[in-house]
């Protein structure tokens, strides 16, 4: 089934839309929310909230304003940058065990691996360096733009310039291909 033939089902919340969506972006999306939140429990928990988040709020989609795919996966990394500011993710990270320091450790390794299983990497690899920084800090660590912003130690009017500069440079890679 594609993109096409889904979307009216899920206006029409058909029962089966809902097993036909997750079973068509819930690896790509899990990823997203993998690269934010380590805890895999914790991010399989996020994941199903962003499903539900999609079903009850699909009216909010405008094909006008974009791709289907951008607007879930924007609901994940929302939903991810979320949790990890959430006061009980916090409280429920202070003490963590060695172990788990480790496993974060080896998690952030695999990082390019993640990253390739929703296929972004190699387009993000072809922008300047300047877009790859500002596209690793925002969207894949989740950084807000005025953290990215003291980050780089560049004033805030240009992060949020550079990135719309290099999410459009990226937009255009993609169409390209």
């Amino acid at each position: 089934m594609t993109q096409e033939e889904l979307l009216p089902l899920i206006y029409k919340k058909d029962d089966r839309a809902f097993t036909l969506l997750y079973d068509m972006y819930s690896k790509s999306l899990f990823g997203v929310i993998s690269n934010l939140i380590k805890d895999h429990e914790e991010a399989e928990d996020v994941l199903q909230d962003v499903f539900v988040k999609i079903w009850k709020n699909i009216d909010s989609y405008s094909e006008e304003k974009g791709r289907f795919y951008t607007w879930i996966v924007n609901i994940a990394r929302n939903s991810s940058i979320d949790r990890l500011r959430s006061k009980g993710f916090n409280n429920s990270q202070k003490n963590l065990s060695a172990e788990n320091f480790v496993h974060l450790l080896d998690d952030n390794t695999r990082l390019n691996n993640k990253i390739d299983s929703i296929g972004i990497q190699e387009f993000v690899k072809k922008l300047k360096p300047k877009c790859i920084k500002i596209i690793d800090l925002l969207f894949f660590k989740g950084f807000t733009q005025q953290e990215a912003s003291d980050e780089l130690e560049i004033p805030l009017g240009t992060v949020k310039t550079q990135n719309r500069n290099c999410i459009n440079e990226l937009r255009n890679l993609l169409q390209v291909s």
